[in-house]
């Protein structure tokens, strides 16, 4: 590996270049160490606004997500530093203030994470200011949700031309929210809220991925009450007061399953340390359906290859189901598996888009806008699903590629690397947003790459 151009940022972070020059042909093997998850982290450090006390955040990954809502937590007056052991925060939050539309704005960039700070914000100061949201191009993501659910607590939303101001002249009090999906954001929304809203509330029809479990442990810890029914029932009952927690996060799932695909298409052996079966079990049905092994350790997984490759009908959903951030980097290894793949896509409305990179790579991918409407399901069809249709093996070969989004970027990537020949992946920045030491992890494995730019 050669590094070109590197820089450093303002926190001291490397900065990996833009663009990656891969010769691929060679199968991925090692030991990669995966942190706390992206989808909890980031969340947990929200709630931190929320306490009257320090709190300590554990295993938090050195990913841009994190850079961009430690600055949005600077600029509202909360002191973050180093924690007590290397990849830990300390979050203290006593000195909270407004920021000024023009900060948040600047340090928000592409991130959809300030949204989730409206409830805090609320409750600690009375109004909050949210800019136009930014993120992946994976599809619409609407703040809908998010939007009615305040205004069920009480909150006043004036939507502006710079983006929305909220306010609660009344303070915020306890709802009865029935949500019309079980939004991963939405319930995050609520929770935030109603721990510290008056009285109690009920949320039906709410997420339950372990993400969502484990910041219900974190606002327990801080003093929060908050009880799990069943049917995707959740009662909170508000309190007066949070302190700060100490928590370490649970690990991040969907790097665990992006890195055992990438064993699966080079025919390569990957451990991942950190990983857990029972967080896994969807992944690790599918993994051992397409012809893929498994170890589960203490410490971790091992991936590989259990013989030939074959095609396999998957249908992404919320959890427990097949997660929708785990079909981007499955479907490199698809092209590589015996016989025809279908992979029904129910979250998002537009998460193909990677796909036409691996065409023009060589893979035979076949992408339905509207979906297939025969053959057996056992996840309900939605209006804006897509399906695509993976017929294989086909042997990749180099191409002049440009990520698109997260997870479709780091698909590109694996398929660079499943590939004979060199390729040439644009805009690899984006990869930083959920994958800490990226390009040092796929050193560690055996990737030969150049960063050039």
């Amino acid at each position: 590996m050669t590094l070109l151009g590197e820089t450093i940022s303002t926190n001291g972070a490397k900065q990996e270049g833009e663009i990656l020059s891969i010769r691929g042909g060679q199968p991925l093997s090692g030991t990669v160490e995966v942190k706390g998850a992206k989808n909890l982290v980031t969340k947990a450090m929200v709630a931190a606004l929320l306490g009257e006390e320090p709190s300590v955040l554990r295993d938090v990954p050195d990913i841009s997500d994190v850079a961009v809502v430690r600055s949005l937590l600077e600029v509202h007056g909360v002191r973050v530093d180093e924690g007590p052991e290397r990849g830990s925060l300390r979050l203290d939050p006593q000195d909270v203030e407004s920021a000024h539309f023009e900060e948040i704005d600047a340090h928000a960039g592409a991130s959809r994470i300030p949204i989730l700070f409206c409830g805090p914000l609320l409750h600690r100061l009375g109004q909050a200011f949210i800019p136009d949201l930014g993120g992946c191009r994976i599809g619409d993501r609407p703040i809908d949700f998010h939007l009615d659910a305040l205004r069920k607590f009480g909150a006043v939303v004036e939507k502006q031309p710079s983006g929305i101001r909220l306010s609660a002249p009344r303070g915020l009090h306890g709802a009865n929210i029935h949500l019309p999906y079980p939004s991963v954001g939405a319930t995050e929304q609520v929770l935030l809220t109603a721990v510290r809203a008056a009285g109690t509330t009920e949320l039906r029809n709410a997420a339950i991925e372990p993400e969502i479990m484990d910041l219900i442990a974190v606002l327990q810890k801080m003093g929060a009450i908050i009880s799990y029914e069943p049917n995707r029932v959740i009662l909170i009952e508000g309190v007066d007061s949070l302190r700060g927690y100490d928590h370490r996060a649970i690990f991040d799932r969907n790097e665990a399953a992006s890195w055992a695909a990438a064993a699966l298409a080079t025919d390569g052996e990957i451990f991942v340390g950190g990983a857990k079966q029972q967080e896994m079990l969807t992944f690790l049905n599918v993994v051992r359906k397409v012809g893929g092994d498994f170890d589960i350790r203490e410490d971790g997984i091992l991936f590989r290859r259990g013989g030939e490759l074959r095609g396999v009908t998957v249908e992404t959903d919320v959890h427990p189901g097949f997660m929708t951030d785990w079909q981007q980097p499955l479907i490199v290894a698809l092209t590589q598996a015996h016989g025809r793949s279908v992979v029904h896509e129910t979250v998002y409305e537009n998460r193909f888009g990677f796909t036409q990179a691996l065409v023009k790579m060589g893979a035979q991918i076949s992408v339905y806008p509207n979906g297939l409407q025969e053959g057996p399901r056992r996840v309900p069809r939605r209006s804006l699903e897509q399906a695509a249709v993976i017929d294989g093996p086909t042997p990749l070969h180099g191409a002049d590629i440009t990520v698109p989004d997260l997870r479709g970027g780091y698909s590109h990537v694996i398929a660079a690397l499943t590939a004979e020949g060199e390729s040439v992946v644009r805009n690899i920045g984006i990869i930083r947003r959920g994958y800490a030491d990226f390009l040092d992890k796929l050193s560690a494995l055996g990737a030969d790459f150049d960063v050039i730019g």
